[in-house]
Order: structure tokens, then C-alpha cells, then sequence
């Protein structure tokens, strides 16, 4: 099996880094589930669990404080860029976000900066619309009560983590 590379791109701040200490749980033709701790120390989050959903574009992440509570659930709309050739998997954040509370409230977050960043010009206009297409789909997602088709993928390889 080709080693497989990580890379989390972003546009504030401009950067491109290496997810080098993720661990692959499960890999399949259409989404990743990874396991990690954060970055940098925080107070509020210390590790979680994403499902990258290559299709869809959407980044899932289950998220806990240091004492493993769930903290919310995390939504990044993503653009995929999968070389299956060299084992490398970039996913650069298109800014929106949105986050889900363990009580279910539900909050859209960064909107400002993807205006900014279509306003600049630095997100193509076909990605800015695809960007607000695949927002669209996740929130009618989770308001129709399905999020949890996506959460199980996560959930399910969390099961097996502890099982084994």
C-alpha cells in the first residue's frame, strides 16, 4: 500500500500543512476517517475524529475536550484534491463552517470570510458557488434530521478503535 500523505490547506492564514501525526482509520474510493490530536494546545478541544467525505466535500468532525466529552460536532466545506498515484490527500478549507452542538443548536460560521475571499477573488467563481452548494446540502442535511448518516461513519470507526 502507497503511504499516504495528509495535507490541510488554508486560505487565512495562507498555509499548507502537513497532518503527518493523523492516524488513518479507514480509507475507501469515497472518504477518510482519521483520528488526531490538536495541532497546538488548546483549553477548550484536546483530539476528535473527522470523516472526509470526498464526493460531497464536506469534512466531519467529531470533537472532544481533555476530559473526552463531545464538545460539538465540526463541518468543514472542503475541496478534495486526491492523487491516488503519490498517496497524497489535500483538503483546502473553503472557509464555511458549521458547528453542532451535543443540545442539536446548530451555527454557520465564517460566512465573512468567504465573502471576502470571493470579493478578493482568490476563490474562483465556480468554487465559490459550489462551495455555497455543498453548504446548502449539509444544512438540509442536519435540519431534516439525517446528520447521523454521516456521524455513523465516524462513530463506527470509533467503535473499532475501542474494540481492539
Amino acid at each position: 500500500m502507497k503511504q499516504i500523505r495528509l495535507f490541510r490547506k488554508r486560505y487565512l492564514p495562507d498555509e499548507t500543512i502537513e497532518l503527518k501525526d493523523d492516524t488513518i482509520l479507514s480509507l475507501s474510493e469515497h472518504m477518510l476517517v482519521t483520528k488526531w490530536d490538536v495541532l497546538k494546545p488548546r483549553s477548550d478541544i484536546s483530539n476528535g475524529l473527522s470523516a472526509y467525505f470526498f464526493d460531497r466535500g464536506v469534512k466531519v468532525s467529531k470533537i472532544y475536550n481533555a476530559s473526552q466529552e463531545l464538545v460539538y460536532w465540526y463541518c468543514d466545506i472542503v475541496e478534495p484534491q486526491i492523487d491516488t498515484e503519490t498517496g497524497m490527500y489535500i483538503f483546502t478549507d473553503l472557509l464555511i463552517d458549521i458547528l453542532i452542538y451535543p443540545d442539536g443548536h446548530v451555527e454557520v460560521l465564517d460566512l465573512d470570510e468567504f465573502a471576502d475571499m470571493m470579493e478578493q477573488n482568490i476563490l474562483s467563481c465556480a468554487l465559490g458557488i459550489e462551495a455555497l452548494r455543498r453548504t446548502d446540502h449539509l444544512l438540509n442535511l442536519i435540519y431534516s434530521g439525517n446528520f447521523s448518516k454521516l456521524a455513523k461513519y465516524i462513530e463506527d470507526a470509533e467503535k473499532a478503535v475501542t474494540c481492539s
